[in-house]
């Protein structure tokens, strides 16, 4: 095989490794979110920008309309001093007129102003509500990744047992059970076998040595059998097998 063959194969064995990795639903779903997070802290940013922009302009917005004010009082003011002998009424009518002329270019810019602050505060409500409806995704989609990553190991432990279940040959299992009662039976008939031949191998010995022991009195019981009158001629011996002497007379 040459070079180009083996980097081949190579190549294709770890993109199957690769297919098999995006075909599994919990890592999919992992990565999924992680994206999501990504575009979160972006969209962030953003929103933090056009906030700084709105604020900004906000603020232009509210000096250049100070500014408009400030710039009429002046030119009040320059037509007064006129009025009062202080300047000339063509000094006044100069001056009053720049102020007058600074005073629209400050509305105009406030004007301005007020519509970017317009724009600005729309972006900014609309992609706030974007954000939240992200927010609200990433934690629906982390609910449901907990959710799956249950079932899984559910689904795994219960496909092993199955499997397990499934390559127990029951008909073997069944044969050596059988096989061994059969064994234990087959011990338990001859352990009772022995038992009768081993009741079979007593000697006459055995037996008439038994009957004498179960058989014989003790002499003391003998004695008082003899002295109540209830000794009969069947039990006149001793534990010995000698005969028991007659009681002594009375007289």
């Amino acid at each position: 095989m040459g070079i180009f063959s083996r980097l081949f194969s190579l190549g294709k064995a770890e993109a199957n490794t690769v297919l098999d990795k995006l075909e599994d639903p919990i890592k999919m779903t992992e990565q999924g979110i992680r994206d999501l997070k990504e575009n979160l802290n972006t969209s962030l940013q953003g929103l933090a920008e056009i906030k700084a922009l709105a604020i900004r302009t906000k603020n232009d917005h509210h000096k250049f309309k100070n500014e408009a004010v400030s710039y009429e009082k002046k030119a009040m003011l320059l037509l007064q001093k006129a009025q009062a002998g202080q300047i000339t009424p063509a000094e006044a009518d100069r001056l009053a007129g720049e102020m007058l002329r600074q005073k629209e270019q400050a509305e105009s810019e406030g004007n301005r102003m007020g519509k970017e602050l317009i724009s600005h505060e729309d972006n900014v409500n609309k992609m706030q509500q974007n954000i939240n409806t992200l927010k609200n995704k990433i934690s629906t989609y982390e609910n449901e990744l907990r959710t799956l990553k249950a079932r899984h190991k559910v689904s795994e432990a219960t496909k092993k047992i199955n499997k397990q279940l499934a390559n127990v040959d029951s008909s073997s299992t069944i044969s050596m059970l059988e096989r061994m009662k059969e064994k234990v039976e087959q011990d338990e008939a001859l352990a009772q076998s022995y038992g009768e031949i081993a009741l079979e191998t007593k000697t006459v010995d055995d037996e008439v040595n038994k009957l004498l022991e179960t058989g014989t009195q003790s002499d003391s019981l003998l004695a008082l059998k003899a002295k109540m009158g209830l000794l009969g001629t069947g039990d006149a011996s001793t534990t010995d097998g000698t005969p028991t002497p007659p009681p002594p007379s009375s007289y």
